[in-house]
């Protein structure tokens, strides 16, 4: 990341956290970067891990805590596949998660536009939708057809 858009990045970061009653932190920027840079729906344990290499002194109650602050803060948002551990998406937009049950990998698509038009409960206002797609990804299909 270029110096120009990691100081936007960061000024983002403060912002969203401020007007949510947190403050910056450099871990919550640290875990923040993590899931920023790859975008694969970790699990708290796989930010950890990779948090630990940039910032080794960095503790899993750390983590979590942090975690929990960019959440709130509308940062990031969990993801629940099944009975797994929670992973965190970056992805604020209204998207579908599609999970392959074989090697675990789990991909965002986009909603359709006219998809905010599906039937609802009389009175029923939605705030945001989670939806996750189970199946096997292609390289994984590929694999079974074999």
């Amino acid at each position: 990341m270029n110096l120009g858009a990691h100081n936007k990045n960061e000024r983002h970061l403060t912002e969203k956290l401020s007007t949510s009653g947190f403050r910056f932190t450099p871990q919550r920027q640290s875990v923040y970067d993590v899931i920023m840079h790859k975008r694969d729906h970790p699990t708290a344990e796989e930010v950890f891990i990779r948090a630990k290499k940039q910032m080794p002194e960095i503790s899993h109650a750390t983590v979590y805590n942090c975690l929990d602050a960019l959440v709130k803060s509308g940062l990031i948002r969990q993801v629940q596949l099944e009975r797994g551990a929670t992973r965190f998406c970056p992805n604020m937009e209204e998207h579908c998660h599609y999970h392959c049950g074989a090697c675990g990998k789990v991909f965002d698509m986009a909603l359709p536009k006219n998809f905010t038009d599906m039937p609802q409960p009389k009175g029923f206002k939605a705030d945001h939708y989670d939806i996750a797609v189970h199946g096997l990804c292609a390289d994984c299909a590929g694999k079974r057809k074999n």
